[in-house]
């Protein structure tokens, strides 16, 4: 049901589906300071983190002041089944993502792995969306509806760049001073690493 609801509403599903890929192709490819798959590795990241933060941020926000959502809770549905099909919504977008993504890195020679490197990439792709998950979680019970939409793209904003999944490692001073402290840079850090295959 999360699924359908969501895949009956473009504003949601296309530019979840496209804007990282575009972003990829639009100021990773022509970048040639950073390594492919350092690259790659950081813009996948990115289209994960734009699924997690806003269907569990802004999703949840929203939700919770609908009357719909009033009569779901009405319904003999346990919170935990409603929960995972939020997350399996999550995931099946955040796949479409971030595979369109890697299908545009592959054809341009930029996701070049073994199996096994593939596998250790995946992983640690799935392991940083968790705490993430979280954080857009907490969000979406800690803000009104109103708010949870300009207080989740600044807070996703900040913690993309500072974590330096638009630019790879190179961040000016003051970004670079705070970025060790960002989950997102962490994320990358461990992304990095399994995408160099190391």
């Amino acid at each position: 049901m999360t699924l359908l609801v969501f895949g009956r509403h473009p504003a949601f599903a296309v530019p979840t589906l496209l804007l990282p890929t575009l972003f990829f192709a639009l100021f990773g490819l022509p970048d040639r300071r950073v390594p492919h798959p350092v690259v790659t590795a950081s813009f996948a990241a990115y289209s994960v983190l734009t699924v997690v933060f806003f269907q569990f941020g802004v999703g949840i926000a929203g939700e919770r002041e609908s009357a719909w959502e009033s009569y779901l809770r009405t319904l003999p549905v346990r919170l935990r089944a409603r929960f995972a099909g939020r997350v399996a919504a999550a995931l099946v977008f955040a796949t479409a993502g971030c595979g369109l993504l890697l299908v545009v890195a592959g054809a341009a020679g930029y996701a070049e792995l073994t199996p096994t490197e593939w596998l250790r990439f995946v992983v640690a792709l799935a392991a940083g969306a968790v705490p993430l998950s979280l954080l857009g979680i907490a969000l979406g019970y800690w803000t009104p509806a109103k708010a949870a939409l300009p207080v989740a793209n600044v807070l996703y904003l900040l913690i993309a760049y500072g974590g330096g999944l638009w630019t790879g490692p190179r961040l000016p001073a003051p970004a670079a001073a705070v970025s060790p402290l960002l989950p997102t840079r962490q994320w990358a850090n461990l992304l990095w690493d399994r995408g160099r295959g190391t």
